[in-house]
This record gives structure tokens, C-alpha cells and sequence, in this order.
């Protein structure tokens, strides 16, 4: 594979490095905008309520990091289908950099 030089602008390149990719901080954006919506009773079902039960579970594991971010990888089109239905451009963005650098 040949080298690549990073972005000029400073930004990370997640095909050569993951360096500068802060994992922890897009996925705590990402879960600050859901848990406003899946905590609420109101917005909340037997399928986010799962998905609550499997987070926890994350979070408590000896490797989080790795567990939390397939969580939320293999749940993204759901909290597309979600931040959408809220019309959250905030959370679809921070949904979008998670995808952009993390997946």
C-alpha cells in the first residue's frame, strides 16, 4: 500500500492513523443526544429499552470501548431513523463523525 500523507488541514485520516481519533469523546456525543430521547418514556420503547440492557452491559465489561462502539455501529440506522424523526441535525452529526472516524 503506498504511503499516504495526513489531511493538510490537521483533521485525522482514519486510513493511515487512528492517532488522532478520539473514540471515546464521538461516542459519548452520539449517546448524550440518544439518552435524551431513549431515557424519556415518552420516545422510548421495548426496542431502545434493549438496547439500554446491552449498553449497560458494554460499560461494564473489561474492554467498553470495543463493545460500546460495535453496540452503536450495529445499531445506527436505527438512531438515524430516530434523530431523523426528531428532525436532531446536532445528533445526526455527531452520528456522522462516529461513522466517518470510527467505523
Amino acid at each position: 500500500m503506498p504511503d499516504r500523507d495526513p489531511p493538510a488541514d490537521g483533521r485525522a485520516d482514519r486510513y493511515v492513523s487512528f492517532a488522532k481519533i478520539d473514540f471515546e469523546a464521538n461516542m459519548a456525543a452520539v449517546l448524550n443526544h440518544l439518552r435524551r430521547y431513549i431515557d424519556d418514556p415518552a420516545h422510548s420503547n421495548a426496542f431502545w429499552d434493549r438496547f439500554k440492557e446491552r449498553l449497560a452491559k458494554a460499560e461494564a465489561d473489561a474492554v467498553p470501548v470495543a463493545d460500546k462502539l460495535l453496540l452503536l455501529h450495529a445499531h445506527t440506522y436505527y438512531m438515524v431513523e430516530l434523530f431523523e424523526e426528531h428532525k436532531d441535525a446536532d445528533a445526526l452529526a455527531a452520528l456522522i463523525k462516529l461513522e466517518d472516524e470510527c467505523f
